[in-house]
C-alpha cells in the first residue's frame, strides 16, 4: 500500500469543487419533482452518467482490478445504491431543511468510521463538531414531539449508506485513480438499481430524461472532485467542508438556503 499523501489545501479545494457541484445536484433534483420513482430517477441518473467515466471504463477493462479490489467496487456500489435510491425518496417526501438536517449525520458516520477503521486522529474540534451536528440534527427532526415519516427513515438509512461509500472511496484512493473508482462506482450503482427501476418504471418524457442528464454532469463532476479530495488528504479533515457550503448559496425554485449536498 503506498503512503498516503497529505495535502491538506489541495484537498480543501477540491472540496470545495465537490461541494459546489452537489449544491448544483440538488437544486436539480428538486426541480425534477416526484412523478417518476426514486428508483427509476436514481438509475436513469447513472445511466446517463457513464458517457463521462468511459476513460475509467477503459482502464479497468484493460487491467482488471484483483479480487479483493473488486469487492471493495462491489460493496461501494450495493452501499451507494441503496444510499442514492433513499436519498431521491427522502427528497420528494420531506422538506429540504428536514434533508439537510439529517444529512449532516453522514459527517458524523465518516469520522467515527475514519478514526476507527484508517486510524485518523480524532481531534477535539471534531469531536466538537459532531456533537454539534447531532445535537443540531435533533432539534430540527424533534424525534418524540411529532411522528417520523417514512421520508424520515429513509434519509436516515441514505446517511448510513452513503457514510459507507464515502469511507469505502477513501481507501480505494490507496489503490486506484480517481477516474477509475469513480468508473466503478458508475458500473455497479447502475447494475444494483437497474432490475429496481424497472420493477417501477414510468415512461419518462424527454424533458425529465434531459434533467436527470443535467444532474448526470453535476453529480458525476462532484464524485471526481470529492474522491481527488479523498486522495489528497485525511477524510476527517475534508469531508465535514461540503456541508456548511450549502448555506451559502442560493438556488432557484424557492429551495432553502440550508442546502444538502448529497453525494448521489
Amino acid at each position: 500500500m503506498s503512503a498516503r499523501p497529505n495535502r491538506p489545501l489541495v484537498g480543501v479545494s477540491w472540496m470545495i469543487v465537490s461541494g459546489l457541484m452537489f449544491v448544483a445536484t440538488t437544486a436539480t433534483v428538486k426541480y425534477v419533482g416526484d412523478r417518476l420513482p426514486a428508483a427509476q430517477m436514481s438509475f436513469l441518473r447513472y445511466l446517463t452518467g457513464l458517457v463521462f467515466v468511459l476513460p475509467g471504463v477503459l482502464t479497468l477493462l484493460r487491467d482488471p482490478p484483483l479480487r479483493p479490489m473488486l469487492t471493495l467496487y462491489g460493496v461501494r456500489g450495493v452501499a451507494h445504491a441503496f444510499g442514492v435510491m433513499f436519498w431521491f425518496y427522502a427528497m420528494t417526501q420531506i422538506t429540504i431543511a428536514e434533508v439537510t438536517a439529517m444529512n449532516y449525520m453522514t459527517p458524523i458516520y465518516v469520522t467515527l468510521g475514519a478514526a476507527l477503521f484508517f486510524g485518523e486522529r480524532l481531534a477535539l474540534r471534531r469531536i466538537a463538531a459532531i456533537a454539534a451536528a447531532f445535537v443540531g440534527a435533533l432539534i430540527i427532526l424533534r424525534p418524540g414531539f411529532r411522528e417520523l415519516s417514512t421520508g424520515h427513515l429513509s434519509m436516515i438509512f441514505a446517511a448510513l449508506m452513503l457514510g459507507a461509500s464515502y469511507l469505502i472511496a477513501k481507501r480505494l484512493t490507496d489503490e486506484a485513480s480517481p477516474a477509475t473508482i469513480v468508473a466503478a462506482m458508475s458500473i455497479a450503482v447502475t447494475s444494483v438499481l437497474a432490475p429496481m427501476a424497472i420493477a417501477v418504471w414510468v415512461p419518462p418524457t424527454w424533458a425529465e430524461v434531459g434533467w436527470l442528464f443535467l444532474v448526470a454532469v453535476f453529480a458525476t463532476s462532484g464524485h471526481y472532485a470529492m474522491t481527488m479530495s479523498f486522495a489528497n488528504a485525511p477524510v476527517a479533515a475534508v469531508h465535514a467542508l461540503a456541508y456548511p457550503l450549502g448555506g451559502h448559496f442560493k438556488v432557484p425554485h424557492g429551495l432553502s438556503n440550508a442546502m444538502v449536498l448529497p453525494y448521489v
